[in-house]
């Protein structure tokens, strides 16, 4: 089984660009924090993501600094560089992109405080519960 799930943030603005058929496809560079740190004091992880398609425009909206949650797959690469020699290549395929936090929770990729009720606990209330009909969302409704 090929699954990766990765939390992190954006060290840069996503590039995004188009295939011949006119595919959209963005790359970035997350930042995925370790559990633990290491001898020399590394604490992340630098981790290439690759988005296709609406995803793919939907990450290339997505500003430097924000936090981001992927699942997707891993893949390998190589090619031949100008020089002759073989170079590797370790990504993250994007299958689904979830924002984590809002946009204004990023200031220099650090999360601002935010104001939570007294007890630190937050609301579960369902906006939906009382109207007692089910909620019928379709693809066409979602933005991306």
């Amino acid at each position: 089984m090929n699954s990766v799930n990765l939390i992190g943030r954006l060290v840069s603005e996503p590039d995004l660009s188009y295939t011949s058929q006119g595919t959209a496809i963005a790359t970035v560079t997350i930042a995925v924090k370790r559990a633990f740190k290491t001898n020399d004091g590394v604490e992340a992880d630098f981790v290439r993501i690759k988005a296709f398609k609406k995803t793919a425009e939907l990450l290339a909206n997505i500003a430097k600094g924000r936090e981001v949650g992927i699942s997707g797959s891993w893949q390998t690469g190589k090619f031949e560089n100008n020089q002759g020699q073989m170079v590797y290549t370790n990504e993250c395929i994007v299958n689904q992109l979830t924002f984590i936090g809002s946009k204004s929770d990023t200031q220099q990729g650090q999360p601002q405080q935010t104001n939570r009720p007294a007890n630190n606990q937050a609301s579960n209330t369902d906006p939906f519960a009382s109207s007692g009909q089910p909620i019928d969302i379709s693809d066409d409704d979602m933005p991306f």
